[in-house]
């Protein structure tokens, strides 16, 4: 299990645990992100916001919110 920060661009892989407070949570199963979905990291440039492909959707996200979601690679 890693962070999603860590994740190479390319690579699939599955949420296994999503740490964060309420209002991290409420937003991130919002836009469709939960224990067991499925994604492909896009772009992870250590300067940029990360980019993943999940459920026909293209999101980025800061590494600060990235750091609190943890995967399992494919």
């Amino acid at each position: 299990m890693t962070n999603l920060t860590e994740l190479k661009d390319g690579k699939k892989a599955s949420i296994v645990k999503i740490d964060g407070g309420r209002r991290y949570l409420s937003r991130i199963t919002s836009i469709g992100l939960n224990t067991g979905t499925s994604l492909e990291m896009l772009h992870n440039n250590k300067k940029q916001p990360l980019l993943i492909f999940s459920r026909d959707t293209m999101i980025a996200l800061n590494r600060d919110e990235a750091k609190q979601i943890f995967v399992e690679e494919k």
